[in-house]
């Protein structure tokens, strides 16, 4: 019971926009699985809307793998990100600039009479990066690179994790991102990110700093792409609590997912729908997600 009680006291809702599982301390800022097809691919010069729907059910996994009974969340997301891609360019590639505003519902379900279960709706965690980067290669290949900046604008609880939807931390993300399509419609795509987190001021907490990934191995036809997909997240560092290594073994998160996706192109806009089911998990929520993704240019 009193390892079950940390677990869930350090662990605040699911998150994000795209958000999925969170882990420990705080939700995901990033929404894991939320890039797919032309990952890698920075549009021409315009501007942008892209609108991430979503929902996530999930179970809690400890350092073990196993699932801590009675101890659930799923949530409903729904992101609006904008972005602009200019006609200037930085170091021979085009720049651009981006901004995501999530809104979630969230339900949380523990095992603990005295914290109960509990909902909660509104803005989570905010992201904007002013410098985004991307070159093309023709025929075949497309690089961007940017650096993510998330901002701790979501409801947060220091002691109600049901009532909390943000991480009440800064984070900073480098991205480098590639796409492979070829002639024939083939398509190879990956995001690549690294997640450096700051300290939780309210609880002297310091989530340790993470890998994670978006990929998709796809083949377009027409209008229409089809794929398998899905994200890979790693914990690199230990989590911190007044500067002490968090037991056991420092809380580490991972989580491997993949599902299928499909794409459909329709004068200027594009749909997406994907599938996630999460495998391989400790010290995060496993569970599936489903999202439904609207791009367009205005």
């Amino acid at each position: 019971m009193n390892r079950t009680k940390k677990i869930l006291s350090l662990a605040l809702p699911v998150l994000l926009v795209g958000s999925s599982a969170m882990a420990k301390e705080g939700p995901d800022q990033y929404p894991n699985g939320a890039e797919n097809f032309l990952a890698g691919a920075l549009p021409p010069p315009g501007n942008y809307f892209i609108n991430y729907l979503g929902y996530y059910q999930g179970d809690y996994r400890d350092n073990s793998g196993d699932k801590v009974p009675g101890l659930k969340v799923n949530a409903t997301f729904d992101a609006l990100r904008y972005i602009f891609v200019s006609n200037h360019k930085l170091f021979g590639g085009d720049w651009g600039m981006h901004a995501i505003v999530p809104f979630v519902y969230q339900n949380m379900d523990t095992p603990f009479p005295a914290i109960g279960n509990g909902s909660v709706f509104g803005l989570g965690d905010i992201t904007i990066d002013p410098i985004i980067i991307g070159w093309h290669f023709p025929p075949d290949w497309h690089i961007t690179v940017g650096l993510d900046i998330n901002l701790p604008t979501g409801k947060y609880s220091s002691t109600d994790p049901t009532d909390s939807i943000g991480a009440n931390y800064y984070s900073f993300e480098p991205i480098f991102a590639f796409t492979y399509l070829n002639q024939g419609g083939f398509e190879v795509s990956a995001k690549l990110m690294y997640n450096i987190k700051t300290e939780n001021n309210d609880t002297n907490y310091q989530s340790g700093d993470e890998f994670h990934m978006d990929y998709l191995i796809g083949q377009h036809f027409g209008p229409w792409a089809v794929g398998l997909g899905g994200y890979y997240l790693k914990q690199t560092e230990d989590d911190k609590q007044n500067g002490q290594t968090v037991d056991p073994d420092g809380n580490r998160g991972q989580v491997f997912a993949f599902g299928p996706a499909v794409k459909y192109d329709y004068k200027g806009m594009s749909f997406i729908g994907t599938w996630d089911h999460e495998t391989d998990v400790k010290n995060r929520f496993q569970g599936n997600k489903f999202y439904f993704k609207f791009i367009t240019a205005f």
